[in-house]
């Protein structure tokens, strides 16, 4: 929980946690335990490089809700807007530029809601 808290914000995962509900405990149980207890804390990559990868991946398969979520959180792991434009840039090879056009649009929105969130506190 530490993990998914440093990397998504205490904000997301409070609105995530109270949302949670008998049908989709089990859910957020499992996602906390692997993806936030398992992957994200292995040492073979830093969280800039686990960052990047998770943006294409979310950019190939077209989620763009979970895209949105992970650009606010490749910039609190280290990555600069300049990184994030450029595996945009490079899904746009690889993934298509149909996603990549959609990836900058939900991108430039996150970005500006992180800074608004930034100059609330």
């Amino acid at each position: 929980m530490a993990v998914r808290r440093q990397v998504l914000s205490d904000a997301h995962v409070d609105r995530a946690n109270a949302k949670v509900d008998d049908f989709t405990a089990d859910f957020q149980d499992l996602i906390t335990r692997y993806a936030w207890g398992e992957i994200w804390t292995r040492p073979g990559l830093e969280r800039r490089m686990r960052s990047a990868i998770t943006l294409t991946a979310m950019i190939a398969g077209g989620h763009e809700a979970e895209l949105a979520m992970h650009v606010k959180a490749a910039l609190r792991n280290g990555l600069t807007r300049d990184e994030i434009k450029e595996v945009l840039l490079q899904s746009a090879i690889y993934c298509s530029v149909p996603s990549a056009n959609t990836a900058f649009s939900v991108a430039s929105k996150a970005l500006a809601e992180y800074d608004a969130e930034e100059n609330a506190d």
